[in-house]
This record gives structure tokens, sequence and C-alpha cells, in this order.
């Protein structure tokens, strides 16, 4: 059953008195209790669309047209006042640094229990016992101790599984991991990995996880959706899209990584284009060893293949 479906949505921002559009035609779905990896470049419109779920955006972006769907009720449409309430309680956010997104100058209880008490409606001992109990839960050693301390004494692991202590300390439905394990060792990542999944099992929770690491996605992820210049160019299952991945930019991207049967890796030949650079056919054309004449002039469609989808003229 669908917890969160994003449909037709496109967004674009105010430069010097001209829209440039940055996402095109949109269309992502998540089930619950689902874990969907949003994969690409970077630039290519991967948290810009997560942004746009909780409408958490520039001044100069505007969406232009489409919806996103939770509960039966189009995010984009509510009020403002409503929107608050669901962001952060039923639609949390996990962000890249954690250092940047805590507060230095209080202790990790009281803005732990800060977000209880707004969207919980629990105060005092009661608050507190609840912020011990969620980072019990995310694993972090002599929890009713390190409420008193400050960010700064915390690891950037630590830290990370602060965050996530607060997406879930109010029982969110969707969490939002925008590049969790970003400036962590090898070893804290796969830490961070498992905890998300123990909270994706444990709590039937839904994760939208955005990264650049393949490896992690095909470790993790249920549905991987492929994504360059503001389009989805390929979603499909993350088995299926790492045994038969379709779409060229795919097929590139998995050339770029290491493996053991070679010491070469194989780059993407140029740069993927600016918000500001306007194409009448396929934005990735210019770096596709498989482009054609029509690619130059019409934008693909999304075509279903067996169960996945994928917009290139290849397979029309």
């Amino acid at each position: 059953m669908s917890i969160l479906e994003i449909k037709n949505l496109n967004l674009s921002f105010l430069s010097n008195n001209i829209y440039y559009q940055a996402l095109y035609n949109v269309n992502l779905q998540l089930e619950e209790g689902e874990m969907l990896a949003v994969v690409g470049e970077s630039g290519c419109g991967k948290t810009i669309t997560a942004m746009s779920i909780l409408r958490l955006l520039a001044p100069n972006a505007k969406i232009t047209s489409g919806e996103i769907i939770y509960k039966n009720q189009n995010l984009l449409s509510i009020p403002l006042k409503e929107m608050t309430k669901i962001r952060g309680k039923e639609i949390a956010l996990v962000p890249q640094d954690p250092m940047t997104s805590l507060n230095p100058l209080f202790t990790i209880g009281s803005q732990l229990i800060e977000v209880i008490e707004q969207h919980q409606n629990i105060k005092g001992k009661e608050a507190c016992t609840k912020a011990i109990e969620v980072l019990d839960l995310v694993k972090i050693p002599n929890a009713k101790e390190r409420l008193k301390a400050y960010p700064h004494e915390f690891s950037g692991g630590m830290r990370q599984r602060v965050i996530i202590a607060m997406a879930i300390a109010c029982k969110s439905k969707i969490i939002i991991a925008d590049e969790p394990t970003t400036a962590l060792d090898v070893t804290v990542q796969a830490q961070i990995m498992e905890l998300l999944k123990e909270i994706q099992k444990g709590l039937n929770t839904s994760f939208i996880f955005i990264s650049h690491d393949f490896g992690l996605v095909y470790e993790a992820a249920d549905k991987a959706a492929v994504m360059y210049a503001g389009h989805v160019v390929e979603n499909s299952s993350a088995e299926e899209l790492f045994k038969n991945p379709k779409h060229p930019y795919t097929k590139a991207l998995l050339k770029t990584l290491p493996n053991f049967n070679t010491t070469k890796l194989t780059p993407i030949e140029g740069q993927p284009p600016s918000v500001k650079d306007i194409y009448s056919g396929c934005s990735f054309e210019p770096r596709c060893e498989k482009r054609m004449d029509i690619c130059k002039t019409k934008t693909p469609p999304c075509i279903k293949q067996n169960n996945a989808c994928v917009s290139c003229w290849l397979y029309k």
C-alpha cells in the first residue's frame, strides 16, 4: 500500500527575473515499510525533491505543477500551519551533516526533549523518559547520562544517531535520510545503515534514502530511482537495477564503481548540465554512447520494461 506518491512534480528557480526548471515531471512511489533509494550525481535533483515533500524550499523556488499525496491529501495544497504539524511528527528528516543540524549551545537532551514535547504533547519527566528510550533504541550507551552532553562531546556517528533518535521519537511514518552516512568511516557507515534497517523492520517505518553510494543502496534498499538533471530516468526494484540496468546513465554509473576484476575505472565523459542549460531532447544525450538523432529533439517518455520504468528512446 502506498504511503506517499509524487505525481508529475515540476519545480523552477527564479534567477535574474527568469525561472529555470530544476525538476521535470518527477514521479515516485513509496510503500509502507519500504526503503526507496534515490541516486544520481550531485545536482541531479535528489535533495530538492525531498525538500519539496517537506515544503522546505528556498524563497526563489517555485513548484509549478504536480502533487505530493500523503494519506490521501496533497501536501502542496494544505495550509502551511497544517504542514508544520506533519513535519517532524509524521515525516521526518535526517540531514547530511548532524553537526550543523544540532545546536552547539544546547545539550543533546534539551534538543531531543523539545522535539518530543512539541509533537507528542508530553512534558517534564515523561518527555525525559521518552528521550532516554529513543537514545537506547539507537544504541547510544549510558543514555540517561548522555542527555547532559553537548554535540561536540559526541563522535560523528553518535551525532547521527541522535538525529535519527529525533526522527523516530515521534514515531514518524516516513523518514527522509539525505546521505546519512556522508563523512563517516566505513565501519560507522555500516552501523548506521544497520540501525536504519532495524528501525524500518521494527517500527515499519518507510524510508526515502538519498545516496551516492551504490554499495549502500544494494545492501539496504528495496526500490531505487535514478535521477539525472531533474528527471527520473530509471525506476525499479534495487535488485533489478543492479542485475539488469537499462538506462545508459545507470549503466555508466555502475561502470564507475571499483571491482575486484579490474583496476581500471570508467568515468562518464563530460559534465551534468546546469539548471540554466535548456535541452529540447534527452538531457543525457551529450554524454550518452547510445545517442540517436531522436534523442536531440524529443524528451523520452517513461517506458515500461518488465517491472521497471526507463526514460530512454532505446526501449520505444
